[in-house]
């Protein structure tokens, strides 16, 4: 069996694979697919980078961001396109990552319902209410709803 030699050019996979070119740019800027540039300097793709656009796209739709993607490909030998056991080891690695954002955004669904929910408007019960920033010191962002996440 031989290698196929077909490449693709950028518009090519942009349709192929449903991005826009603009985007394959940005993947390839960040790393995250390659081409090669012929002698009219265009750029031009093997055909496994449709599988590897296909891998960033499902785990973008898993909540899952580029740059974990990026830190899950650079763990690929050879920079290669994951293969059925690479996905299954990115899937695991991801899936706990996913439980993490689940948990995280069911505790602030939880802590909004009873917000909203309380109806008494003076903020004086209200459990994520911070007045004169006397959070500061805990850090940045929503403390109480972090430090609810880690009990």
């Amino acid at each position: 069996m031989t290698k196929s030699t077909k490449v693709f050019s950028v518009g090519e996979v942009a349709k192929r694979s449903g991005v826009a070119v603009s985007t394959l740019h940005f993947y390839e800027e960040k790393g995250l697919i390659h081409s090669r540039r012929n002698t009219g300097n265009q750029r031009r793709y093997q055909p496994d980078v449709l599988r590897r656009v296909s891998v960033i796209k499902a785990a973008q739709k898993m909540g899952v961001s580029l740059s974990e993607i990026e830190q899950a490909f650079a763990t690929l030998p050879n920079k290669r396109t994951p293969d059925k056991d690479d996905w299954a080891t990115l899937a695991k690695y991801w899936r706990v990552l996913l439980n993490q954002k689940i948990d995280y955004l069911t505790s602030l669904r939880d802590s909004l319902t009873g917000c909203i929910g309380c109806g008494c408007l003076s903020m004086k019960h209200c459990p994520i209410y911070n007045p004169d920033d006397m959070l500061a010191e805990k850090g940045t962002g929503p403390v109480l709803l972090d430090q609810a996440q880690e009990d």
